[in-house]
């Protein structure tokens, strides 16, 4: 064999190779997929995909997302062939090993090349959305010169079984976002068995019929995925399905074509068969120079056109470049710092009794106009959750520059699609819904959690306090729930003040997401402005001072009920001091000696109140402490009849504290 006899379908199966000796090394893995697509992502990064390995975060580059997670084995080889230069032949080796960058299923921030974290399911094609939906609004404010790419992805029966598929793809074609090109690996085989025992969707008919362009093809056609992807670029106002009809397993001569070639290693003797099949005589792990030097050759040829968009991108308007590199490093401008510490001081002033709910709208009214980046949106609550602002526009194919998403009932493809918001880079999303909702959004706040992305969840209506829509839209579980989750920030502001704050941490947190559980219902301002910001730290004395032998710890909207049952106690000759408690997150990240102060020592008097479960509230309440909150569902009636209904009151505060100190 020379350079000049490789062929494609020799270059293809080098990562069927490479994929079933990696999953058979680790005796663990999924070589069915790989070995299946492999023709298809040969054609996409010799012939498509706009990459530089040698600069893998290159702004302009097409992104390449691996929905169907499971099948990751192929994501590294094309990763390792390309010439990436972290992902080694020892990694590949290494495949599934405690330590290594291949695990399981791709991991954003493991490799260069894996540009999202996926394996559940249905959410890579649910950040797609947000991939392409970026790439559309970076390029409406800055031009085809420095934003000009693709976003494909891989998808396969699985991903488009799950709901949160259905509510990208409806919500894609909505939004008409061209530049999302989906590669359906249609072969009807899940872990199960046949497909047919569980579905009988035809899935071009539902593409189509939510506004897709949709072709299907050969998935072993090099030439006709080929043709099918030039047809798919030209076509500037659909998202493009291309359904690959393809053989799970391709090559292994008993388990192709069917469940035992996608979840297990093939084994010895298939693993034989597949090598004649495929007439790859070669080692486990040995890819013939020729067909390494043609997939290197293919790997370096977007480096000249990273080099001319570099050129483009240096001719710029200054003021431009500056923030377009601004924007893509994800820094916030001084005037957001500024604009915050002027709408405390009027709040201050003006001592405003309002839902936290539309303290953040009014917060959000003085951050947009200065923060170009951010992108916000609500699931069809967006007079509730008080997500739009006066300068934001509804995002559409007419309007590409509007900065609101209308996302629809689709809460759970709302937050995958800002996921793939905020990976893509140059925006901040936010986006609302009810806080009892978080249930439908868990899984992709869980998958921000673990990639470190900045996400900003807008949950409203965030207690009982909700009222008389009962039990069924009254969180309970909801906080303690989503405080459970590693690397999230949970921030229940109490006021206005506070509200404002909390945003500013928010927007801040480059590595990490947050979610504000925000009230319905109206409260007084309980704070003063003041240049600091008192959220950062978590918890923070309110009202008395730390020689007090009792603490009343409360979040939200439960901070006036804690400064009332101060006072009722010092009219018995009991000292309190009232902590606000905004986010545990942050109160855990200070040093000993300041929660010390803010908690008292051991052994001090401590009752907290949180209209939600008291899950969790022991490790804050010491030896000597109790909880006035949630112990059941809520209840349909009026605010004030439900707290006093379920004894979340000033008075049951008070004697709580009473009962700790007699």
């Amino acid at each position: 064999m020379t350079e000049q006899t490789v062929s494609p379908r020799d270059m293809a199966n080098a990562i069927r190779a490479l994929s079933m000796d990696a999953v058979e090394k680790a005796d663990s893995g999924h070589p069915g997929m790989p070995m299946g697509m492999a023709d298809i992502a040969t054609v996409l990064f010799t012939k498509f995909l706009k990459y530089d390995p040698t600069d893998p975060h290159w702004p302009d580059r097409d992104r390449f997302i691996l929905s169907n997670g499971h099948g990751s084995m192929l994501l590294y080889s094309l990763l390792y062939l390309t010439g990436y230069p972290e992902m080694t032949l020892e990694q590949l080796q290494n495949f599934r090993q405690l330590g290594s960058k291949t695990a399981g299923h791709p991991e954003y921030g493991h490799a260069p090349g894996i540009e999202t974290t996926t394996g559940p399911l249905g959410q890579g094609i649910g950040n797609s959305v947000g991939f392409a939906l970026a790439e559309r609004l970076m390029q409406t404010r800055f031009g085809t010169d420095v934003v000009d790419h693709y976003t494909y992805v891989f998808a396969g029966d699985g991903c488009l079984m799950e709901g949160v598929g259905q509510e990208a793809i409806t919500l894609a074609g909505h939004l008409g976002l061209g530049r999302l090109i989906v590669f359906f690996d249609d072969n009807n085989i899940s872990i199960d068995g046949s497909t047919s025992l569980s579905t009988s969707d035809d899935h071009k008919k539902r593409f189509l019929a939510a506004g897709w362009h949709v072709q299907h093809v050969d998935g072993f056609d090099q030439e006709a995925i080929t043709r099918a992807v030039r047809k798919a670029q030209k076509v500037i106002d659909k998202p493009s399905l291309i359904a690959c009809k393809t053989i799970i397993g391709f090559g292994a001569p008993k388990k192709a074509g069917t469940a035992a070639a996608h979840g297990a290693a093939l084994g010895k003797d298939e693993i034989a068969g597949a090598r004649t099949n495929l007439e790859w005589p070669y080692p486990p792990f040995e890819i013939p120079e020729p067909i390494f030097t043609a997939w290197r050759k293919a790997g370096a040829k977007g480096k000249s056109q990273r080099r001319k968009w570099t050129k483009r991108h240096a001719a710029m308007p200054e003021a431009d470049r500056a923030e377009f590199d601004r924007r893509i490093a994800g820094d916030i401008p001084g005037s957001v710092d500024e604009v915050i510490k002027a709408f405390k001081t009027k709040m201050a002033a003006d001592k405003p009794k309002w839902a936290t709910r539309k303290s953040s709208q009014e917060v959000l009214e003085v951050i947009n106009p200065v923060l170009p980046d951010t992108v916000g949106g609500s699931a069809d609550l967006t007079g509730s959750n008080n997500t739009k602002t006066k300068t934001l526009e509804g995002q559409s194919l007419s309007d590409p520059s509007g900065r609101y998403v209308y996302y629809g009932i689709r809460e759970h493809a709302m937050c995958a699609a800002m996921n793939g918001l905020a990976l893509h880079g140059g925006v901040i999303p936010y986006g609302g819904t009810f806080m009892v909702f978080t249930d439908y959004c868990r899984p992709s706040i869980r998958l921000a959690c673990l990639m470190g992305v900045r996400v900003i969840y807008v949950m409203t209506h965030d207690s009982i306090g909700l009222g008389e829509d009962g039990p069924t839209h009254q969180p309970v579980e909801h906080l303690p729930a989503l405080r459970a989750i590693p690397n999230i920030t949970v921030m229940r502001p109490a006021d206005a003040i506070e509200t404002a704050e909390c945003w500013q941490i928010a927007i801040e947190a480059k590595g990490k997401p947050t979610v504000l559980a925000l009230s319905r219902q109206n409260l007084p301002t309980v704070r003063g402005a003041g240049d600091d910001n008192l959220c950062r730290k978590g918890a923070y004395l309110l009202a008395g001072d730390a020689s007090a032998k009792v603490r009343l710890i409360a979040s939200g909207s439960e901070v006036q009920l804690a400064l009332e049952a101060r006072d009722m106690l010092a009219k018995d000759g009991v000292q309190a001091a009232v902590v606000s408690m905004p986010s545990w997150e942050l109160f855990e990240a200070q040093d000993e000696r300041y929660r010390a102060e803010v908690m008292g020592p051991e052994g001090t008097a401590r009752v907290a109140c949180e209209a939600a479960s008291g899950f969790g509230w022991e490790r804050w309440l010491g030896t000597r402490g109790t909880f006035v909150g949630m112990h059941s569902f809520g209840a349909s009636g009026k605010i004030d009849d439900v707290y006093k209904h379920f004894g979340i009151t000033a008075e049951a505060i008070a004697e709580a504290a009473r009962g700790l100190t007699r």
